[in-house]
């Protein structure tokens, strides 16, 4: 049973660095092309982010310690459970 199961394993594993370009499956199809567009966006196209879904970070590191601001929304819980 163990002579089989380690090339069991490794002929499983070996497919997930498969690369290969993507296609849609059979009988299925890309969808339809965007208003205005004359043309279908190719599955690459699709895949990739955009701007919007995906934005860069814009953080701040501070240098040094600071007194955090008074927060006007910073409420204790309310009684009325």
């Amino acid at each position: 049973m163990r002579r089989w199961l380690v090339p069991a394993l490794i002929v499983t594993l070996s497919g997930c660095g498969a690369t290969a370009p993507l296609k849609p499956a059979a009988g299925k199809e890309l969808p339809v092309a965007p208003y205005g567009v004359e043309q279908k966006p190719a599955a690459e196209a699709l895949l990739k982010a955009t701007p919007q879904a995906a934005p860069e970070r814009s953080v701040e590191l501070r240098k040094r310690s600071e007194e955090r601001t008074q927060d006007p929304f910073d409420l204790p819980p309310s009684d009325d459970e």
